[in-house]
């Protein structure tokens, strides 16, 4: 018998009813070019960023697009290590800071220090906060405020936007 929480169901169809927005109301999100106007410690001509990203690491990391959820091989990822920025391969997210949330989106309760920039979304708050590779700009996904203890926040990330490096903390 599969036995499914109502949590795990709620945030499911959340998850769906997101990306159908998303994808209706958001062809290129970004907050208002905010990230554009910043400068970061890995810079690249749009080109070059072309060159390196493959075309949907390229339009969520540097367009702000949304994967599809439940898409990510990194959902299933639960060895020690940590997550990188598939753009920069910076460090972002200690494995053992990752959660099933259940979206569909790899999930962590936190950062690492200085390894994420967290803009908040003016143009519309439906998306909360979005959050950037602090070292090169890239588009991650979005933090929520309704993740576990001990932050409560939910960094709801992009898998493709994503590298993983296995080994110790």
């Amino acid at each position: 018998m599969i036995h499914t929480s109502k949590r795990v169901f709620i945030a499911a169809g959340g998850a769906t009813l997101f990306y159908g927005m998303a994808s209706l109301f958001n062809p290129g999100l970004r907050s208002a070019g905010a990230a554009n106007r910043r400068s970061f410690a890995v810079t690249r001509t749009d080109e070059e960023w072309r060159k390196l990203l493959t075309p949907p690491q390229y339009a969520t990391l540097r367009k702000g697009q949304t994967e599809r959820p439940f898409t990510s091989a990194l959902n299933g990822e639960h060895r020690p290590g940590r997550f990188t920025c598939a753009g920069c391969q910076a460090d972002l997210f200690n494995a053992s800071a990752k959660f099933d949330s259940g979206t569909g989106w790899p999930s962590f309760w936190q950062a690492l220090p200085n390894a994420v920039l967290e803009l908040s979304e003016t143009a519309n708050p439906f998306y909360g906060t979005e959050v950037l590779c602090a070292h090169c700009g890239g588009h991650l996904g979005h933090v929520f405020n309704d993740g576990p203890k001990p932050t409560g926040l939910r960094y709801c990330m992009n898998g493709v936007a994503l590298g993983f490096k296995p080994g110790p903390a």
